[in-house]
């Protein structure tokens, strides 16, 4: 009898715990309306090396601060840039941050790029969307910054604080990261070298 209650108490745990991970891994909906109104910010700075992470040699080229909200993350496991960047994070701002306008989007990640398509026509206009989101390749400064990108949500209001890099790596490999927010295709993405994240579920957990 105690053998049978201890295998049904288990069987109730690992039904809870499965359920808890659903319900923390569903995106996030909101009411209409923008939730992150600014861009990025991006300082010019004289370029610099800052370290090696798993091998790599990184060189900050900005300081970037950018505040926005989660589009998908997508994790990577093959490869050697995956070991520096294991987690990939679209990001959207301004008219990219409503719930109204992304719902007409269709967003999906992968081969490190994130990608959009609409079944008509697009919400806005194909160069704002251009300028209000960006695919992020995060290189966690530590186990603190990694936790918390690993723990993001589809919804979520992330803040990213530290460099734009460009990296390399002695077998002769080499990743840059792009220095502006209206470009798109190969190299749009940017690299960042992540020294403080926050992630909130609402805008007045943010304030």
């Amino acid at each position: 009898m105690l053998k049978k209650i201890a295998i049904r108490l288990t069987a109730v745990l690992l039904l809870a715990g499965a359920g808890w991970l659903v319900i923390s891994s569903r995106p996030i909906k909101h009411p209409p309306g923008v939730l992150v109104a600014a861009a990025p910010m991006q300082q010019a700075m004289p370029a610099k090396a800052i370290g090696q992470v798993e091998g790599w040699n990184l060189i900050a080229l900005a300081k970037y601060h950018l505040r926005g909200r989660v589009l998908g993350t997508k994790r990577y496991h093959n490869g050697p840039q995956s070991v520096l960047v294991p987690m990939d994070v679209a990001v959207g701002w301004n008219r990219m941050s409503d719930q109204a306008v992304l719902d007409q989007f269709s967003i999906t990640m992968g081969n490190r790029f994130f990608f959009y398509e609409w079944e008509s026509a697009p919400a806005i206009p194909p160069d704002e969307i251009k300028c209000s989101a960006a695919n992020n390749h995060v290189i966690a400064a530590n186990d603190k910054v990694a936790s918390v990108i690993r723990g993001l949500r589809v919804g979520q209001i992330v803040t990213l604080e530290g460099y734009l890099v460009n990296a390399t790596n002695p077998e002769g490999r080499w990743w840059n990261s792009s220095l502006t927010r209206d470009d798109s295709g190969n190299g749009a993405c940017e690299l960042i070298f992540v020294k403080e994240a926050n992630a909130v579920n609402s805008a007045a957990e943010d304030k």
